[in-house]
């Protein structure tokens, strides 16, 4: 019998609201994962999914946290610690999308979307990821965009902001990866049921994609974990957008 290397670890998930979030804690919990949901709005929708994850016998904690309050990540990883446990996996989907030309966006917009986009992932792993090291396992997936790689169209402040976490994935995989600790990052484009795109994956395309149709957040769903499972991939970015990339102009 093969046991899922996820089996019994905690994880925390940002973003639990969103179509994709809660696509991958689904997941995570038919893999035996606990889970420590985070929400910005939306609270009845991501009570709802943590009442799934216990109905598959796996425990949720259910947490409000604005990203854009620099207090946030420390008051979360110390959430998940007290009710759950160690936390052995964390993926970052909540983000920030106020979409603006490049003419109007101003300081209040720019610096909102670098905290919940940028900082706040940046620091929840500042507070998770030694535990990780410490124990000898780790998975960090931050969710981009694949406005990092040809700017979008939500705005320079949202592709500067996902650009951040490419960075972020390039310095630290490396320091942590002997300890079994991998840092990724998934840049999904055109994904049907989400916030963003919250029409039919079946509905009128934006723009042409090569595949002919939107993806799905189960079709996310299935290579964030691809990813979380794998110990050997580390310092990736992988973009997930129906063959568009490269040259591109339209983001999720």
């Amino acid at each position: 019998m093969i046991v899922d290397i996820l089996q019994g670890r905690v994880a925390v998930l940002t973003g639990a609201s969103g179509g994709i979030g809660g696509a991958v804690a689904l997941r995570l919990a038919e893999s035996g994962a606990d889970l420590v949901l985070t929400f910005a709005g939306h609270a009845d929708q991501t009570e709802e999914l943590a009442d799934r994850v216990r109905a598959m016998g796996r425990r949720a904690e259910v947490v409000r946290a604005d990203f854009a309050d620099p207090a946030a990540p420390a008051a979360v990883a110390r959430l998940a610690e007290e009710r759950l446990g160690a936390v052995d996996v964390l993926v970052t989907a909540a983000a920030a999308a106020v979409r603006t030309s490049w003419e109007d966006v101003d300081e209040k917009t720019w610096d909102h979307t670098m905290a919940v986009n940028g900082r706040g992932p940046f620091f929840l792993a500042r507070q998770l990821v030694p535990g990780m090291v410490e124990r000898g396992f780790g998975r960090v997936l931050l969710f981009s965009s694949t406005a990092a790689f040809n700017g979008g169209t939500i705005g320079p402040h949202y592709a500067s902001s996902k650009a951040a976490l490419h960075g972020l994935v390039h310095y630290l995989a490396g320091r942590v990866a002997g300890s079994g600790v991998t840092v990724n990052a998934l840049a999904p484009a055109l994904i049907g049921g989400t916030w963003m795109l919250p029409g039919s994956v079946d509905g009128p395309l934006p723009m042409p994609v090569p595949v002919g149709r939107l993806g799905t957040v189960d079709e996310v769903a299935d290579m964030a974990m691809a990813m979380l499972r794998n110990g050997y991939l580390t310092d990736k970015v992988i973009a997930l957008d129906g063959g568009l990339l490269p040259g591109s102009r339209l983001d999720q």
